[in-house]
């Protein structure tokens, strides 16, 4: 299993139950069973049963119940999407979400859209955060405000040259009302492409569709900026060309015009004043490249960086991954001072505006919304993804059980009744240890093969 140099500086409780899972007699079911959920961190339990049987007959072709399993339950990966929570169900996640965004630039009839795709304006827009206050940065190559050049990685980047000054309430709030800002976007970007076209609104969507596909990112000083594909289509979607008029030219404009438009207020509470929240001067748009041309803002580049970060979240800032009682919680987590100011505007705030539910998000600094997200026709959805993995392991098991397969013989059709019931979840720490052996071996396996087969991984760009 290990060695005894891997085993070394482990508590005395952690190395006891190692010792008792080797030593058990279901130690190898258990080690299989942690490896088929590829070394998830917090696996569920069921307790249950199915059964096959020939429909016709009756005969009982496979039985299985989890009383013969190891503590009697089986584990199932958590499919948790962040990576500080479970990092192998969020390389799944980042997997699916990588092909989801790259179908929907490079064309993939399996998931909805066609390779002529790559012909239609595509581009990838941020849209940032006003400022809260100045903030220690890294400009070029000219020194910080403060007169340093930091290097790439230091702590104080993102935190405030003058806390006492910094708006930490404007900061959350502004997270807490981003959703809202993005929604008016999506509005205001379809009225702004009809009047760039000089057609009437109804016209525009008659002749053509805007599908997209986003990602939710923290910067360092804790604001929310969102990252987007957002590409022309047809009428009907992927399958049909855009019209003439819908240029790229046209797309970026009016994208800096529709962002330019975009407010959002909130009524004065309190002592608390009227606010405007709007997006930030910093507006990027690029065209996407159908090819590589030395150009970083590749299919394969979105798609990757897009994938990376929807398994992230506010925990990039310094902050926790859940949910936080009270301000005392935060000195016992030793949550850096930058991130707990903001924590503590949240909790501040929660009873001035208590429709905004800002105390439930206040480890996600105020953030509310989806980190991810697509338009209905961009391509095709994570569920689907998820359906055609689940569909391809049932197909090898029933291979492996010599079971009928029903698309080839519709008719040996076979009935399989299951009853499962939830019995916990996550390991003991022996098996805990364990899983995260398997799963940074699967981790190493999966960077060989990348290495030597990349396209056959299809997951070019980090997004681990």
């Amino acid at each position: 299993m290990t060695d005894t140099a891997t085993m070394a500086g482990l508590d005395p409780a952690t190395l006891t139950d190692i010792l008792r899972v080797a030593g058990s007699p279901g130690f190898d079911r258990i080690q299989g069973q942690i490896r088929r959920t590829g070394g998830c961190s917090d696996p569920i339990h069921l307790h249950g049963t199915t059964v096959t049987r020939d429909r016709t007959t009756g005969q009982v072709l496979y039985a299985y119940s989890t009383d013969t399993e190891p503590g009697g339950k089986l584990r199932l990966a958590c499919g948790n999407r962040r990576a500080s929570r479970c990092p192998s169900c969020a390389w799944t996640y980042a997997g699916d979400t990588y092909h989801l965004i790259r179908a929907g630039l490079v064309g993939d009839p399996a998931k909805g859209t066609p390779p002529t795709v790559r012909e239609h304006p595509r581009v990838f827009a941020t849209l940032t955060a006003p400022s809260f206050g100045p903030v220690h940065n890294r400009p070029g190559t000219r020194p910080c405000r403060c007169g340093t050049r930091h290097p790439e990685g230091a702590p104080e980047l993102g935190t405030p040259l003058d806390p006492a000054a910094y708006d930490y309430a404007g900061a959350v709030l502004w997270n807490n009302h981003a959703s809202d800002l993005w929604r008016y976007f999506t509005i205001y970007l379809r009225r702004e492409i009809a009047r760039h076209a000089g057609l009437t609104q109804k016209a525009a969507k008659e002749q053509s569709r805007l599908s997209f596909g986003k990602v939710a990112e923290y910067q360092k000083r804790g604001a929310i900026h969102f990252h987007a594909v957002i590409r022309f289509d047809g009428p009907e979607g992927p399958d049909t060309p855009p019209p003439h008029w819908a240029t790229l030219a046209l797309l970026t404009d009016a994208i800096h015009a529709a962002a330019a438009r975009v407010r959002v207020d909130l009524a004065a509470s309190g002592d608390h004043p009227a606010r405007v929240f709007c997006w930030g001067d910093r507006l990027d748009v690029q065209p996407i490249k159908a090819f590589g041309d030395g150009s970083e803002i590749t299919e394969q580049a979105v798609a990757a960086y897009v994938a990376k970060y929807a398994t992230k979240a506010a925990e990039t800032t310094g902050t926790v991954d859940r949910r936080i009682g009270n301000k005392e919680a935060l000195t016992l987590l030793g949550v850096p001072h930058h991130p707990r100011r903001l924590i503590e505007a949240c909790l501040d705030l929660h009873h001035v505006y208590p429709d905004r539910k800002l105390r439930d998000w206040a480890h996600m600094l105020g953030f509310r919304g989806h980190f991810s997200s697509k338009s209905r026709r961009y391509s095709t959805t994570l569920g689907a993804l998820r359906q055609v993995r689940a569909d391809y392991r049932a197909a090898q098991h029933r291979a492996a059980l010599g079971l009928p397969d029903p698309d080839e013989n519709p008719e040996e059709t076979t009935l399989t009744l299951a009853h499962w019931t939830y019995a916990g979840h996550g390991h003991t720490p022996g098996e805990s240890w364990l899983a995260a052996n398997i799963r940074r071996d699967i981790a190493q396996s999966r960077e060989l093969a990348r290495e030597e087969k990349p396209v056959l991984l299809g997951l070019e760009g980090d997004v681990t």
